[in-house]
């Protein structure tokens, strides 16, 4: 078998698997044991399934699990409402019942709206993350967030759906753009950032092999951050306190994604820019010192990230956009700083004139 590792996020009894290694497709057992009844839909998209989905109706034909497929168009613009309807469409024409499971098979579009799908449909039933991008692998498809966006703001709405299990096959990672591993490796810095400074260490490291996509670079990169998110999360599974540092740099980057139109900007990409301002802001408040911020910015340009603002959004662009973020309580935007390298804070303490100002100057 080829695992390299399994990792477990404790929940009690919503506790599930996290497998990660090479050619878990192929492994038939890590996908069937997690199927609660007889039938399954897979949910892909128009990219991922000449890839991957053969290999999944094969398994579940080999294990007379009756299965249905639904292929949906890529691309964030699609996350919404009526997505969703699709799939409720389906598993209703095709009579499933609540002992069916869901799979997810794609990057973090596809996994968000399966899992809401799963969420609603007949009050709840069990669904399964086979993630096929990097930054799903890392983090989209761990901690049970599901939704979709609303044209004014994005991941509005959604609820807590905790999967069964998450495949994350590194071998789909092959085919994935270059733009795409880039857009993964923003949420891998934002756990060095945020939890664990030896590996923000070792990820400047290791940047270059990261970006040629050795496999063991890969492996580690995508263990540690899993090993990060399943920790948080089990501390706080449905974010009312410590799971809001893993939102680094989401806030501003959330914006950017509302503003310039859902799918112009890869979610990475709006992140990575987030990150840039929340270290900018984080300095200018003498929590961090310039090396930080600029190992920030250094790591992020290696990763050929963006690191600087869409050059046509405005701080009255920003503060509108982030007036609608899910942290924003009683009128008070809450934003995710850094009190140095590797260790977040959660802040509604930060000063309005240093927000402009880096606004102003990112």
């Amino acid at each position: 078998m080829a695992l390299s590792d399994t990792l477990k996020v404790e929940l009690g009894d919503r506790s599930y698997p996290v497998y990660i290694g090479t050619d878990l497709l192929g492994e038939a057992e890590l996908l069937v044991n997690h199927i609660r009844g007889n039938s399954a839909l897979v949910v892909s998209n128009t990219t991922v399934a000449p890839l991957f989905l053969a290999k999944i109706q094969a398994t579940l034909k080999a294990h007379n699990i009756r299965h249905d497929c639904l292929i949906l168009d890529d691309g964030e613009q699609h996350k919404t409402i009526a997505t969703v309807e699709k799939i409720i469409d389906t598993l209703l024409r095709q009579r499933h019942d609540r002992q069916t499971t869901l799979i997810a098979l794609g990057g973090g579009v596809i996994g968000d709206i399966t899992g809401f799908a799963a969420s609603i449909y007949q009050r709840g039933v069990h669904y399964i993350q086979i993630p096929t991008t990097l930054l799903a692998q890392v983090d989209s498809s761990v901690g049970g967030k599901t939704g979709v966006n609303h044209p004014l703001g994005k991941n509005m709405i959604g609820a807590f759906c905790q999967p069964q299990c998450v495949i994350a096959d590194t071998g789909t990672l092959d085919t994935l753009p270059a733009r795409e591993l880039s857009a993964g490796l923003a949420e891998i810095i934002k756990y060095g950032l945020i939890h664990d400074s030896e590996f923000f260490d070792w990820l400047e490291q290791n940047i270059d092999q990261l970006l040629a996509g050795d496999y063991q670079a890969l492996c580690q990169a995508i263990r540690v951050s899993c090993t990060i998110k399943a920790e948080i999360v089990a501390l706080d599974e449905r974010e009312s306190g410590i799971r809001a540092i893993l939102n680094l740099g989401h806030t501003f980057g959330h914006a950017i994604e509302t503003t310039m139109g859902y799918g112009k900007w890869l979610h990475g990409e709006a992140v990575a820019v987030g990150m840039v301002m929340a270290a900018d802001l984080s300095l200018r408040h003498g929590w961090i010192d310039e090396t930080v911020k600029q190992r920030t910015i250094d790591i992020l340009e290696k990763s050929s990230l963006p690191i600087k603002s869409p050059p046509h959004m405005s701080a009255d662009d920003y503060m509108k956009a982030m007036a609608i973020d899910k942290k924003t309580l009683d009128g008070t935007i809450k934003l995710i700083l850094l009190k140095s390298l590797g260790k977040a804070v959660i802040s509604a303490d930060y000063e309005t004139d240093l927000l402009n100002q880096t606004l102003t100057r990112c």
